[in-house]
């Protein structure tokens, strides 16, 4: 057996006394020479090494203060980025490492810092690995938290120093598909509440960009972005702060890429579709959707969601709405009962993706929830029958008539005015599709504009 197998064989043994918590306790003096030896390892022992000090780390607090005490973060780094092209699995067990030294405290979060910033957090967010970019994250995040981390996060969020690790990290993210949550937890915190989604949005496309030329002004990190902003949103909102300044920059996202989407070509897929417009129109509206109904810790202070109405969200989004063409149940009971008459709807503007319409519902009716002010406008707006369409089934909208439902019960509950204009619709040769009929309601079509309503039945 040559040396090498010998020492390797050696340190698999190692590897299999630490992982247990005896195991690590045991092996402390193991970890001055792995840190030791790490700058002289051969390609696989740097790896087998890093494995070791990474569980060595893990949880075991006179290993962590050790390893700061002999300058392991900056040995660890300097190991991991010596070959001319990073390895992955050394890059990852490296970040494993020193994710486990930064878990123990600010005096660890400090040194693990500075042994990686700003330089080597680049490099390493260069690698187009999901394995690598997890644990990654993972240190950001860790450092950016808790005492100091206010400071850090600032200096992450520096425009030369620390913008270019994280537009680094979101581009390998994108490419590899990431969808772990330490990414989420990252960038919610510097997007919302280090306030920088702006800056780091448009940094997604510099100039010298090839995927922004030819006039696209989207590309798939924005995508990305928002759409890892929108999970994060949907599946944590009683553990973020979501501030008004973020919910007010993703309505001017929403607002731009609806100018910069074709809705003359018919959506055939949800969110993502692979086209970065569209999925930048879609996950924007999902933020929009849950930043809507977002609830404040201090209920005396106004949510997002009021900024959002002041800067004439219902007005616009009911815009958007009412450019569609109608629900596919509507076109095809106006279809059966019109016949070879069907009036033409060639002004019609499509679904660019499966849920734009239902999205859009669902924002309305969350901005309707106890408010009589848009109850009122939409009223105001000649609003009623274009959400009263919205209440049936649509095959290219899943769980639109559940949301239209919300949003009638929302826009009527309380309010005397909405419940007798609903109440006073007139009956002009109605269309009556079982959907609706169910809900004492049946479509009838406008003789002026060919436009289907729906009004009670009798």
């Amino acid at each position: 057996m040559s040396r090498r197998s010998e020492h390797e064989e050696a340190l698999a043994s190692l590897l299999e006394v630490s992982r247990t918590p005896e195991g690590r306790a045991a092996l402390s003096d193991e970890l001055a020479n792995a840190l030791d030896l790490l700058p002289v390892s051969s390609s696989r022992t740097l790896l087998l090494r890093l494995r070791l000090l990474r569980n060595l780390l893990a949880g075991d607090e006179l290993n962590q203060v050790t390893f700061v005490h002999l300058s392991g973060p900056a040995i660890v780094a300097s190991s991991a980025l010596s070959s001319p092209s990073v390895a992955p699995d050394v890059a990852r067990a490296a970040l494993q490492a020193l994710g486990n030294a930064a878990l123990a405290g600010e005096y660890h979060r400090a040194a693990v810092w500075d042994a990686l910033f700003p330089g080597a957090l680049r490099e390493l967010a260069g690698v187009k690995d999901a394995g690598v970019l997890d644990p990654l994250c993972m240190v950001l995040d860790t450092c950016c938290s808790g005492e100091g981390g206010r400071g850090r996060l600032e200096e992450l969020c520096h425009d030369e120093l620390g913008l270019p690790i994280l537009v680094e990290v979101v581009n390998s993210a994108s490419q590899v598909e990431h969808k772990e949550e330490w990414i989420e937890w990252l960038l919610f915190k510097v997007c919302v509440e280090e306030q920088k989604f702006q800056t780091l949005f448009a940094a997604l496309c510099s100039t010298n960009d090839a995927e922004c030329s030819g006039g696209e002004e989207y590309n798939a990190k924005h995508a990305f972005l928002l759409g890892t902003l929108a999970k994060c949103l949907t599946n944590h909102p009683k553990e973020v702060t979501v501030s008004d300044s973020f919910a007010l920059d993703v309505f001017d996202v929403y607002k731009h890429a609806a100018e910069a989407v074709d809705f003359t070509r018919r959506g055939s897929s949800p969110l993502p579709t692979g086209c970065p417009a569209i999925d930048v129109l879609g996950y924007s509206l999902q933020l929009l959707r849950d930043i809507c109904a977002w609830e404040s810790p201090s209920s005396e202070t106004q949510g997002p969601v009021d900024s959002l109405l002041q800067t004439g969200l219902v007005k616009r989004l009911l815009k958007y709405l009412g450019e569609l063409e109608p629900p596919s149940t509507i076109r095809k009971s106006m279809a059966r009962g019109q016949g070879d008459n069907q009036p033409a709807l060639a002004d019609g503007k499509v679904c660019p993706y499966i849920g734009y319409r239902r999205d859009i519902v669902a924002i309305i009716a969350n901005c309707l929830h106890g408010r009589k002010e848009v109850q009122d406008e939409i009223r105001q707006l000649n609003g009623i029958m274009l959400l009263l369409q919205q209440c049936v089934v649509d095959e290219e909208n899943p769980y639109l008539r559940e949301w239209g439902l919300l949003a009638v019960k929302n826009l009527l509950e309380g309010n005397v005015e909405n419940q007798k204009e609903v109440s006073e619709l007139e009956m002009q040769e109605p269309v009556i599709t079982p959907e609706i009929a169910n809900i004492g309601l049946k479509v009838e079509i406008d003789k002026e504009t060919g436009r289907p309503k729906l009004v009670n039945t009798p």
